[in-house]
């Protein structure tokens, strides 16, 4: 669904995406709203029968759902206007001048002056690890952060790769989009936890007047919590398959984009390499590690990778972009590229053309001299 097949067709994609976003959001805490009204329900009149408890929480619902949604609201705006002072308290992250780091604005600038984009703001985090990632809802809020080992690990052409592999998620509204994702799930996490202290709470609460009512032949109350339960376990599981759905080629998206800005497909593939195995930062929740240039946190068997490999990035980049692996040594552990011996691919593609991650065929069946496809894609949008 919503499959993009150019930039622009990719930038409609997540506005439809980010709106859906927070209209599930809504949707998943007046469902949390409905199980606690159930839960409350069976807590106070245990002997009663499910379907009479169930519809008693209906109507308590509906007169608490004009203040969850004015609450909801309230959230929304206070992450929209707060959300970057809160990942910068996350991260360590914070605002840099030109004086102390010229090299950094002067390679910023000069990606922005190319392409007419606004400057966005640059940050640093004082660590050894090697990432980047770039947030922000409106263009007066997009900032750029950059740790101090990747600016003393990477050359200035590595540096200027991923300085424009953010700004192409920047220009792309992925970060509009995974900061919505971020909110949403936040909001999820805090109501879920909120629910099931209240839970824990009343336990003795329920277990005592149980005893007594119980017996009586209602019993319904055990079925309600059960449903209650299985509703903010469900509410929950959803806001992980909400983040988790973000498509991966947004990845290979930005790293397209960084070699339409740069024009060195080379200095990409070598930040990259650079990067892999080095990018985990401590301490640092999910929700900004997949906002990063690279995640290492993949989860079960790569399920719930929010990132391509790094390999099969850099394939993509040799396979797609024209680029060259610098020496193989330094490859990370992959199978084996497709092209010519010296890692770079001379002429045709593959006679059966096949489908590059930007979403367009690599090339003519026929193997005509056609020159490398452009990283964006064939624009359908």
């Amino acid at each position: 669904m919503f499959t993009a097949f150019g930039l622009y067709s990719h930038i409609r994609a997540n506005r439809i995406r980010s709106v859906l976003l927070t209209a599930g959001l809504f949707l998943l805490v007046w469902l949390l709203a409905y199980a606690f009204t159930l839960f409350y329900n069976a807590i106070g009149r245990s002997n009663l029968p499910v379907d009479l408890i169930a519809r008693r929480a209906a109507g308590d619902w509906l007169g608490i759902v004009p203040f969850v949604t004015l609450g909801t609201a309230g959230w929304v705006f206070a992450a929209r206007k707060f959300h970057q002072g809160i990942i910068d308290a996350v991260t360590g992250s914070h605002a840099v001048e030109r004086a102390a780091q010229p090299r950094l604005y002067n390679l910023l600038e000069n990606l922005c002056i190319s392409r007419g984009l606004p400057v966005p703001k640059l940050e640093i985090i004082d660590s050894e690890v090697l990432n980047a990632y770039a947030t922000g809802l409106t263009p007066a809020q997009y900032t750029i952060s950059v740790t101090t080992g990747l600016l003393a690990a990477l050359d200035d052409a590595e540096v200027e790769a991923v300085l424009a592999h953010e700004l192409t998620h920047i220009r792309n509204e992925d970060v509009k989009l995974m900061v919505v994702a971020a909110v949403v799930a936040g909001a999820i996490s805090f109501f879920a936890e909120m629910f099931f202290r209240v839970v824990m709470r009343s336990r003795w609460s329920f277990g005592s007047s149980r005893s007594s009512d119980d017996r009586k032949g209602g019993g319904g109350a055990v079925v309600a919590i059960v449903i209650a339960v299985a509703l903010i376990a469900a509410a929950w599981l959803l806001s992980l398959v909400i983040r988790f759905a973000l498509s991966r080629s947004r990845e290979f998206l930005a790293d397209a984009g960084a070699v339409e800005l740069t024009k060195n497909p080379d200095a990409m593939i070598s930040a990259l390499m650079k990067i892999s195995g080095r990018s985990e930062l401590e301490g640092v929740p999910s929700g900004i590690m997949e906002m990063c240039i690279d995640n290492p946190r993949s989860g079960f068997a790569d399920l719930f990778a929010t990132h391509p490999a790094i390999e099969d990035r850099v394939e993509a980049l040799v396979k797609f972009a024209g680029g060259r692996l610098p020496d193989p040594a330094q490859a990370p552990a992959q199978r084996p590229l497709p092209g010519a011996p010296d890692g770079r691919l001379t002429g045709g593609p593959d006679p059966d053309g096949p489908v590059n991650p930007w979403g367009r065929t690599a090339g003519h069946p026929d193997g005509s001299a056609s020159g490398p496809p452009g990283p964006w894609g064939s624009h359908q949008g």
